[in-house]
């Protein structure tokens, strides 16, 4: 069963035919709202949104240790998750659909891995890919199916939020290697990686990061909510795919 993590711009799937919502309980707390089981095409499928069904819950404040560990209890295997970025690169305009490959991890103080008991063997994983590349793979099927544009691979660099970048931040993250800038990738995909979760997103790009193109001088709002009500049309039809694909 495929599992979809919503950001922002989408806290409900409108193509998902209900069957029941899911309290679940987690030894780290609640996450972020009931899971949302449901058909797509006949495929069952579970979606949670990130930041609540309400959009109220902000990025350095989201449970992600809960989230995943609620579709983990549930028998998710397989995750996609949508967010939105700011784009660095000039090839990431907004509007842009693009699936990162790699990430750097610019937050503090969120509850970051399972293996945090001091009665435990310590624990590492292997992060050299933090992306899972068959659902990587799986992404782009998806949206070539779709017929919908999409960008192959990106640098995501994960900031703290919830207050936008500074243009001279903007110039450092790009600096470091850093393509797109969002806040929840991290450390959502850790956790997924953890609990071996395949785990891919899909970068829906809100805005020229601070500093660059439209942002130049200041971020506008209005223009990120016409963006993101636009392409979360084609990021719907994405998943519709994915979900076909992911059943065969």
């Amino acid at each position: 069963m495929l599992g979809i993590i919503g950001g922002t711009g989408l806290t409900q799937l409108t193509s998902l035919e209900i069957t029941h919502r899911q309290v679940i309980r987690t030894p780290y707390g609640e996450p972020s709202g009931p899971l949302t089981y449901g058909n797509i095409n006949n495929h069952q499928v579970v979606f949670l949104a990130r930041h609540g069904y309400g959009h109220t819950i902000p990025p350095h404040l989201v449970n992600y240790r809960a989230n995943l560990w609620a579709l983990y209890s549930e028998g998710v295997k397989d995750v996609v998750s949508v967010a939105t970025v700011g784009g660095i690169h000039p090839d990431l305009i907004p509007g842009s659909i693009v699936i990162p490959n790699q990430i750097i991890d610019y937050t503090h103080g969120r509850k970051t891995t399972f293996h945090d008991m001091v009665d435990k063997p310590v624990t590492h994983i292997d992060f050299t890919d933090p992306y899972c590349p068959r659902m990587r793979e799986l992404c782009m099927q998806a949206a070539q199916a779709a017929g919908e544009g999409f960008i192959d691979g990106g640098v995501y660099a994960a900031v703290q939020g919830p207050r936008l970048e500074t243009a001279a931040e903007i110039n450092r993250l790009e600096r470091d290697g850093a393509t797109m800038v969002g806040m929840t990738g991290m450390p959502e995909a850790a956790l997924a990686r953890e609990l071996e979760i395949s785990y891919a997103a899909l970068g829906v790009v809100a805005n020229h990061a601070a500093g660059r193109g439209t942002s130049a001088q200041g971020i506008h709002y209005e223009a990120i909510g016409n963006v993101l009500h636009e392409t979360m049309h084609r990021v719907r039809r994405i998943l519709e795919q994915m979900v076909e694909i992911h059943a065969e």
